[in-house]
């Protein structure tokens, strides 16, 4: 459930990048801007088609049935990876684009009297830097994570093994099964050794 709520409010996030695209393009277009020709429009494309793509991938191996269990966790650390590293460059992006209106947009008083509308804007933008070092500190710590993602790890013939909790949970209960249908072969077999004898 949780995989379909991940995926749903990231393809939300992906159309509102589309439409943020068409309306910043429309709008150069209208006041006769150049389009892309900043480090912001730069690195801010490149996140959305990094977007897009670790979009795909991710509902194409996460959430298409037919894919192989070694395919999704050779590809796990890459999309975690991948994940952080777009946000990130969504962070810088943001920053870098409030600080060129701000450039542009403040003439008298200028950017570097600081007016009230800078010191606001700058507020903002620290305020984005904590709201993206907490959703980091977040995603990196275990006690954060899903509780069918939380890896444990144990020994076995002196080797260290690192399994997901719905691993161990499957484990243990293939051995209880197990055990149970051994004893229950081992109370028939004695069923029929105590019905054999009282036939002799």
């Amino acid at each position: 459930m949780m995989k379909f709520i991940h995926a749903g409010l990231h393809t939300v996030a992906f159309v509102l990048a589309v439409i943020s695209l068409v309306a910043v393009f429309d709008f150069h277009n209208y006041k006769s801007i150049p389009n892309m020709y900043s480090l912001h429009s730069w690195i801010g494309l490149m996140g959305v088609v990094f977007y897009t793509l670790q979009l795909v991938l991710g509902l194409c191996i996460f959430l298409f049935p037919m894919t192989p269990a070694f395919i999704r966790a050779a590809f796990m650390p890459i999309h975690v990876y991948s994940g952080l590293l777009i946000f990130g460059t969504v962070i810088a992006t943001a920053l870098m684009g409030i600080t060129e209106k701000l450039f542009f947009a403040l003439k008298n008083p200028a950017y570097k009297d600081s007016p009230p509308e800078a010191v606001f804007i700058n507020t903002l933008g620290l305020l984005i830097v904590v709201f993206g070092g907490t959703v980091l500190w977040m995603v990196t710590r275990p006690s954060w994570k899903r509780p069918g993602e939380e890896a444990s790890t144990f020994k076995q013939d002196g080797k260290v093994s690192s399994v997901t909790e719905n691993e161990l949970n499957l484990n243990s209960f293939d051995k209880a099964t197990m055990e149970s249908s051994s004893e229950a072969w081992k109370r028939n077999l004695k069923l029929e050794e105590t019905g054999l004898r009282s036939t002799m």
